[in-house]
């Protein structure tokens, strides 16, 4: 049986190594979970797998798991990013906690002529994708990178990456969707969201004009931006990823 209480570390994981816990992680075990002697948690560093640790000390300002045996593999999302332009804060924890969720392997913030946000908070989306992983049983964190110029994500862009256009001006036209699903599913994907008020005509030019962009319709209306991603991220698995 696997432990219900899940928590991502940093330490290297192994069978028999002892593991010490710093205050913040003693509190949540011992103080908000009420877990003592002989408890037991799943740990994961999104390398190792997970690994069922027992409790051998405990404290306040920290404590000691003895790790017993893996309890479940590595497993790897496929090598699917997502671009989205970010938008009001708590959406885009929603965003960013369902990106890891549904299995992107890497999430990109990125800047749009019509992104309302110039700034994100890199280390608190980080964190909220781990909580996020550990939640919903993954064993992998995506990297959530900082916030970067759309232009300049383009310029720099590898080419074998097919990139996913979800552009709500195609909204209603289902063929568009026949472009991505007659792309060679081993190929690196990426997914981008625009801003809320959607993309310029400069950019949907240039979108357009790239020799690796799909574009794609999400159906007859025109979603907000955080629903746009579960959509997308859905078509995209059932058709290429991993829910097949």
């Amino acid at each position: 049986m696997r432990a219900k209480i899940r928590l991502y570390v940093e330490h290297p994981l192994g069978a028999g190594q002892s593991l010490p816990l710093n205050r913040d992680q003693a509190h949540y075990l011992f103080g908000v979970m009420r877990l003592g002697i002989g408890g037991q948690v799943a740990l994961f560093n999104g390398r190792d797998g997970e690994w069922l640790a027992e409790v051998v000390e405990t404290g306040k300002r920290g404590g000691v798991l003895k790790l017993l045996e893996q309890s479940a593999p590595l497993q790897m999302p496929p090598d699917l990013w997502l671009l989205f332009a970010p938008i009001k804060k708590a959406r885009t924890d929603f965003i960013v906690e369902k990106a890891t969720e549904m299995g992107a392997a890497r999430i990109v913030p990125v800047q749009t002529e019509f992104t309302n946000a110039e700034r994100i908070r890199q280390d608190r989306l980080q964190a909220h994708a781990v909580e996020a992983a550990e939640q919903c049983g993954g064993t992998f964190v995506p990297e959530v990178s900082a916030l970067k110029k759309l232009d300049k994500v383009l310029a720099d862009w590898p080419e074998e990456r097919q990139l996913m256009f979800c552009n709500e001006t195609l909204a209603g036209r289902s063929s568009t969707q026949m472009g991505v699903f007659a792309a060679p599913k081993t190929s690196p994907w990426a997914i981008l969201i625009g801003p809320e008020g959607g993309f310029s005509d400069k950019e949907c030019s240039r979108l357009n004009a790239l020799p690796f962009t799909r574009p794609v319709s999400l159906g007859p209306r025109i979603l907000r931006a955080d629903t746009a991603v579960v959509a997308a991220l859905t078509l995209w698995q059932l058709a290429l990823g991993d829910w097949r």
